[in-house]
């Protein structure tokens, strides 16, 4: 998987050109039309994450892969990204167009929780096939788009906005497209994949301040919007153990490092890897290590 894109990297694959006030806005917004930006190789967008938001119009023959979840949109599809889920899709015919919006979540600081919202949340399903009327009225928004960042209104951010509560409360009350799942081998590689970015991208821990987000299978399941179940049974298959033995073990190599490498205590360390009360990481330390974080530290001194 490619490592997540920042918006500054998208600027550069995609426009060839940075807008000059990217660093210094509080929050960022654009509009683009898909054929206006880099031509298409015709090779499948890598899969990754991206540090933004994104929803797209998509007119043309597509395949959506969504976490471990496949949409095949035979004309038009309207696709919410959101930065916790990675995602692609794939071009099935020569001509591809549409619209689309990105922006950052500090582009709504204040305006309300976009995570909040059903069609960015994780296990919800953000695709949605468009009859032809309901692609017009989605493509009116984006136009709409186009027309108020290109005008000198003062308050046009805040029209922008708007605009995208628009898109999303219209998806909203559309049917999202059905999905279906990957081959099963495929389908349980394409989630064990997942779960491995998603749990080493919280380590190292290199602040006492620093806290990991995702410690349990329901954490990680939740994000990958996948079945806890599901995410056990892939694992399973693809190597060996569980979610909560692969999980366990990860926490406990970090706890060595720290436990090692760095001045802090016990209880910062065990805050850092997710226990709120230090008994419990001292028997989780125990149990896994077979050796408590306090003689561990010492045999090594």
């Amino acid at each position: 998987m490619e490592k997540m894109q920042s918006i500054e990297e998208f600027y550069q694959s995609k426009m060839n050109w940075m807008p000059d006030n990217l660093q210094k806005e509080m929050g960022h917004f654009n509009v683009f039309r898909i054929e206006d930006c880099a031509p298409h190789t015709g090779k499948p967008l890598p899969y990754s994450r991206k540090d933004f938001f994104k929803i797209s119009l998509i007119v043309g023959k597509t395949r959506i892969h969504y976490a471990d979840k496949i949409v095949e949109i035979n004309e038009r599809a309207l696709l919410f990204a959101n930065p916790h889920i990675p995602y692609t899709w794939e071009q099935l015919e020569d001509t591809q167009s549409g619209i689309f919006c990105i922006f950052t979540e500090a582009f709504f600081n204040q305006f309300g929780n976009l995570k909040d919202y059903p069609v960015f949340k994780p296990g919800g399903n953000p695709i949605f096939d468009l009859p032809v009327d309901q692609a017009e009225h989605i493509r009116d928004i984006f136009e709409r788009m186009f027309v108020e960042i290109n005008s000198d209104y003062t308050y046009k951010y805040d029209v922008l906005r708007n605009l995208v509560f628009e898109l999303i409360h219209s998806a909203q009350k559309m049917q999202p497209a059905t999905s279906t799942l990957y081959t099963h081998s495929n389908a349980s590689t394409r989630v064990a994949s997942l779960f491995m970015e998603l749990l080493e991208r919280q380590f190292p821990i290199e602040s006492p301040l620093q806290q990991v987000g995702f410690r349990t299978p329901t954490d990680f399941a939740s994000q990958l919007a996948v079945h806890v179940n599901h995410l056990n049974r892939a694992l399973k298959e693809v190597t060996g153990k569980t979610t909560s033995q692969l999980i366990a073990e990860r926490i406990v190599q970090e706890a060595r490092a720290l436990l090692k490498h760095t001045d802090w205590n016990i209880s910062e360390i065990a805050w850092c890897l997710g226990f709120e009360e230090l008994p419990h990481f001292i028997n989780f330390f125990k149990k896994n290590a077979q050796i408590t974080p306090k003689s561990f530290r010492m045999a090594i001194v």
